[in-house]
This record gives structure tokens, C-alpha cells and sequence, in this order.
């Protein structure tokens, strides 16, 4: 799209359209409980892709716990040998090589695994931020207008870093502590069924614990997330606001709305962190608990025949202790997990919601491309509102005809800029039709109108790149030598010769090197520079000097010559030559004419271009 790449003139709650922003900081609803499984299944599937380095993964996991098995087993025969009353060094140095070698291969195997879950969950990640990125772009301008950019970039950021961090390390750890669980279990039973029976008798109830603090930690972390977006909405705002806080002596207001903001994140936090927290204590407590009967009821049957079962040795009652130890590790680390799962799963489900948003251009597979066109525009009996129980515009009609050039006067909020969002598609009328050369652009991929139009906005935008790149955005396949003559028409030649590198110097951050004025300049050269048969300005010209902007005027016409142009501007001076003249007032066409016929009319524009020159 050749358009001055910002959001929309005149959107819910920006400049010169009516009414707030339907949603943003404080007006969040509460959040429902999602789907867990299904996002569960989603995160799954992009892992499909690793489906090897997975396999690999899973075999490792499975060799670094069954040498951990093997390594705790073969402590047996060595405390057995050392209880005897002629001691066998060499069997035990061998049996100690052998364990030193099953814990060196283990941790070769750890290690190795690291690595390739690092890979997996960092493509994995790269996938997803690729695609939510790709779906933002497009996301229609009604979506952003409801929401405010931090809380966007939070779940472009925070949320997915949530998932990485939890695919690095949980993953692995589910697996090997499932594997445990299985082979200690086995071992277990192989040396002591009753003992096996003793040790089981604690899981249930850890496991109904475990299940209960998990139900609740899922709530609190959805909070907490969502908590974290708003807090990232207000210090994006904040921060680009900056000039608006310090001149009207805000700091103290902001700093309250911030300590509101972060006090509501600091409370989900605690309450997540602190019941997901309780879980290791507690496990801790039955594991111990579980520990000291199993050692209790192991002493016992170490002495006594009890059913005929015979007397267990030393090397099994150690080497039980300590696999009772490792089966009850892995239900404590697994229920510890829950937290991070948990807290990964509330950012998933944020990022798969902006997926699973409607794409701007879905059901366009049948409308028509525009070819060449002469710019005839004609707005028919149109009804909008953003709201659609408010009204906006109320059956308007204009025509603008090849080469005319169209301006909108108005006070505030009357619904100028919002026309110019229904020609651009970036909403679609509720009632009514637009067409473009007899065809109703309702009837027209939306890009292609797009591409039919240039557009400089009154707030201007531009890239942390160079001069020239921000130039060449209307038209990506222009020269230096077609830059430099857009930039002339524009006058903005000169002073970019004065830059440090001309051309070629990288505008800050929000292009604060140079002057309101010259990012206006710039603008407006980008939009020459995309040659298009529909141009729109809004207010183009309100943020330069009385002599630059008559430069700019004199270089717009050689633009303008030829193209439809629909022009919105509060400085009346500036269009009187215009074609035709609407007067927008309440939403609805109050008047049109040429300048000289609406002064005759005396009526609205003529009070207001009276207002503005009679003194």
C-alpha cells in the first residue's frame, strides 16, 4: 500500500475522530479460564516440526535416566561387598569404575540434550514470532485501534519468551521425571514389594495436592499475564507521551496510574508465585514423611522374617531409601513445573488469540483487482459508525470526478477523516457504496484500492532508518536519482543536504533529529514519490511555517494536476481553489460548492472563513 504507513486518520479516539478508544488500559475484562489442553495440543503441534531432534531428545532422556537407574542399583553389590567379613576391593574398585563411568555418560547425555531442546525451543519460538508477526500485519486497523500498542508488544515479547524459556527446561524435565517415576517403580517392586506398598501410600495425596494448587495457580498466572500487559501499555504510552506529561505537570498522575497498574501485577504475582510456591514445601514435607517410614518399616524387615519373606540386606534397604527418594523427586519437580507450565500456557493462549483473529483479507478470494483508473470517485447514500448504534456519518453523497480536487471543512469530530477511512477500506461502510471508477470498492481487494492512493497524515511517521529509505517506502523500486526529485518537488532537498550525511543519515527514534516541519516535508515526498491517481491529504500542511508551506503548495500542484485529491484542512486559506468544497457538520453533508458559491450562500463555511479573516 502506497499510504503514509500509520494507523488510521481519524480512528476511535485519535486525531479528528469522534468518541474514545473502545478498550485499552483499565477497561480489560475479566479474564476466563481458556482451553489448557487445546493450547496444550497447539504448542505441540508446532513442535512437529523437530520431529527427529525430538526423537534424539527423548533417547537421550531415556539413556541419562536409565544410567541414573543402573548407577543407583549397582550401589548394592558395593555396600553388600563392604558389609561382608572379608572385603573384596577389587569387585568394589570395579563396580565403583563402573558407576563413575554410567555417571560421566550421564552427564554427556545431559549436556547434549541441553543443547538440542536449546535449538528446538529457540526455531520453535522463531516460528511462532514469525507467524504472530505476519498476523498483526494483517490485522485490520480496527483491531489496533482497541488495543493499545504495549499490550501487543507484550505478548510479542514477554509471552513468548514465557513459552521459550518453559520449552527449554520443562520439557525435558516432564520426560525424565515420567521416565524415573516408571523405572524407580520397577526397581522398587524388584527388591521389596511391602516396602513398594509403604512408599506408594503418600502419592495419591500428593498427587490430589498437587491437582488442587494447579486448579488455582492457572487463574493467577492469567492475571498475572494479562496484569503485565496493561502495566507494558501504560509505559509504552508514557514514554512516547513524554512531551504531553512534562508540559501540562503530570508526572505525579502517571506515577500513580503506574503504581495502580503495578500494584494490580504485583498482586496476581504474589498470589501465583506463592500458592504455585507452597508446592515444594509441601511435596518436600511428604517426601520426608515418606522417607523416614519407608527407613522405619526397611529396619524392620531387615531383622524380622514377616509372611516368610526373608530378611532384606543392607545394599537393598540403601539402595531402596534411595530410589524412594528419587520416585517422590520427580512428583515434586513435575508439581513444581505446573507453575511455569501454567504461566507459559496463560502466554500461549494470549499469542494464539491474535492468531486466530480474522485476517483483514479473508472472503477476497472473489473481488477484482483495479487496473488503471481516472479517479472518478462517488460516495452514495453512506450510513458508519464505529459504534453501531452511533452514527458517525448519516447519508452522505459526494462526487469527485477526474483530476478534482475535493475538500473537507468541518468543525472536530464531524466525521471528515472518517470518510477518507471508508475510501481507504481501512473500515467498510454500513450502509451505503463507494465507487471508484463506476466499481464499488466493497467489490475490490482491499489492497488494491489501497494501492490506487497516497496518503500524508498530519502526524507524521517515520522509520529508524535513513532519509532516502524513508522516501523511497512509497515506492520501493525508485531510484536515488527519483528520491532526490521527490524531495525537491517537496523542498525538502536542501535541508536534507545539510543533514551530517544527507541522504544517507539514520533518523532516531521518532525521526527526533530533524523538525516537525521537515518529517511533514518527508512525508510528503514519500507520497510523490508513489505516484498515485488518488491522493489524500490531512492537514499536510498544519505543522509548517507560513512560507514552507507555500512552497509546499506551489511543489503539491504539479502532484496534484491530473489526480483526484481529497484534502482535509481547519486553515481555509489553503483551499480555496478547490473544486468543491463539503462542509461536514454532525455527520452529515451541510453544504458543497466551489469557495466563491459557498461565501455567496453565507451560511456555515462562510461564518467559518469570516471567523478565521476577519480580523
Amino acid at each position: 500500500m502506497r499510504a503514509e504507513p500509520r494507523g488510521p486518520m481519524g480512528r476511535p479516539g485519535g486525531p479528528g475522530g469522534p468518541g474514545g478508544r473502545p478498550g485499552g488500559p483499565g477497561m480489560r475484562p475479566t479474564e476466563k479460564a481458556k482451553n489448557a489442553k487445546g493450547t496444550l495440543f497447539r504448542v505441540i503441534g508446532y513442535l512437529g516440526s523437530f520431529k527427529a531432534a525430538i526423537i534424539a531428545v527423548l533417547m537421550l532422556v531415556v539413556f541419562q535416566t536409565l544410567s541414573s537407574l543402573a548407577g543407583t542399583y549397582l550401589q548394592k553389590p558395593v555396600i553388600n561387598a563392604i558389609a561382608e567379613p572379608v572385603i573384596d576391593f577389587d569387585f568394589i574398585l570395579r563396580n565403583l569404575a563402573l558407576l563413575v563411568g554410567l555417571y560421566l555418560v550421564s552427564a554427556v547425555a545431559q549436556g547434549v540434550q541441553s543443547i538440542l531442546l536449546a535449538v528446538i525451543s529457540q526455531k520453535t519460538v522463531q516460528k511462532i514470532r514469525i507467524e504472530l508477526f505476519a498476523k498483526m500485519e494483517k490485522l485490520s486497523i480496527a483491531y489496533f485501534d482497541k488495543r493499545t500498542h504495549g499490550e501487543l508488544m507484550s505478548r510479542m515479547t514477554n509471552d513468548v519468551d514465557t513459552l521459550s524459556q518453559t520449552l527449554s527446561t520443562s520439557v525435558a524435565q516432564i520426560v525424565s521425571g515420567v521416565i524415573m517415576l516408571i523405572g524407580t517403580f520397577c526397581m522398587m517392586l524388584y527388591i521389596s514389594l511391602p516396602l513398594t506398598l509403604v512408599t506408594l501410600v503418600l502419592v495419591p495425596l500428593m498427587l490430589f495436592i498437587t491437582k488442587k494448587i494447579a486448579k488455582y495457580t492457572s487463574k493467577f498466572y492469567k492475571g498475572q499475564q494479562a496484569a503485565l500487559g496493561d502495566l507494558n501499555g501504560h509505559i509504552e504510552e508514557t514514554v512516547s507521551g513524554q512531551y504531553a506529561v512534562k508540559v501540562f505537570c503530570r508526572e505525579d498522575e502517571i506515577c500513580e496510574e503506574f503504581e495502580q497498574k503495578n500494584r494490580e501485577y504485583y498482586e496476581n504475582a504474589v498470589k501465583a508465585q506463592v500458592i504455585s510456591g507452597s508446592v515444594g514445601p509441601i511435596m518436600n514435607m511428604f517426601s520426608n514423611l515418606n522417607y523416614a517410614v519407608t527407613a522405619f518399616v526397611g529396619g524392620i524387615l531387615a531383622v524380622v522374617t514377616i509372611f516368610g519373606i526373608e530378611p532384606l540386606e543392607v545394599g537393598d534397604i540403601v539402595v531402596f531409601l534411595s530410589c524412594s527418594t528419587q520416585f517422590s523427586r520427580p512428583i515434586n519437580e513435575i508439581a513444581n513445573l505446573f507453575a511455569t507450565i501454567q504461566s507459559a500456557l496463560a502466554g500461549a493462549e494470549r499469542v494464539f488469540e491474535v492468531m486466530d483473529e480474522p485476517n483483514e483479507y479473508v472472503g477476497e478470494e472473489d473481488h477484482v483487482e483495479l487496473g488503471h483508473i481516472e479517479g472518478h470517485v462517488e460516495v452514495k447514500n453512506i450510513d458508519f459508525g464505529y459504534d453501531e448504534k452511533r452514527l458517525i456519518l448519516k447519508d452522505v453523497s459526494i462526487e469527485a470526478k477526474p483530476g478534482q480536487t475535493i475538500a473537507f471543512v468541518g468543525p472536530t469530530g464531524a466525521g471528515k477523516t472518517t470518510i477518507v477511512n471508508l475510501l481507504t477500506r481501512f473500515y467498510d461502510v454500513n450502509k451505503g457504496e463507494i465507487l471508484i471508477d463506476g466499481t464499488n470498492i466493497q467489490n475490490v481487494k482491499k489492497d488494491s484500492v489501497r494501492a490506487k492512493i497516497a496518503i500524508v497524515l498530519q502526524d507524521t511517521h517515520m522509520f529508524s532508518v535513513s532519509v532516502k529509505e524513508n522516501i523511497r517506502y512509497g515506492n520501493l523500486d525508485a531510484s536515488d536519482e527519483e528520491i532526490m526529485y521527490a524531495a525537491d518537488l517537496a523542498n525538502c532537498h536542501e535541508f536534507i543536504e545539510r543533514l551530517p550525511e544527507g541522504y544517507d543519515t539514520v533518523l532516531t527514534d521518532d525521526a527526533s533529529n530533524v523538525s516537525v516541519g521537515q518529517r511533514q516535508l518527508l512525508s510528503i515526498a514519500r507520497a510523490m514519490i508513489a505516484d498515485p491517481e488518488i491522493l489524500i491529504l490531512d492537514e499536510a500542511t498544519s505543522s509548517v511555517d507560513t512560507r514552507t508551506e507555500i512552497k509546499i503548495q506551489e511543489a503539491m500542484k504539479n502532484l496534484m494536476y491530473g489526480r483526484t485529491c481529497f484534502v482535509i484542512a481547519h486553515r481555509l486559506s489553503t483551499i480555496k481553489n478547490a473544486d468543491k468544497i463539503v462542509v461536514i457538520n454532525d455527520g452529515c453533508v451541510q453544504e458543497q460548492g466551489t469557495h466563491e458559491e459557498l461565501l455567496a450562500l453565507n451560511g456555515m463555511y462562510a461564518g467559518l472563513y469570516n471567523g478565521q479573516f476577519t480580523e
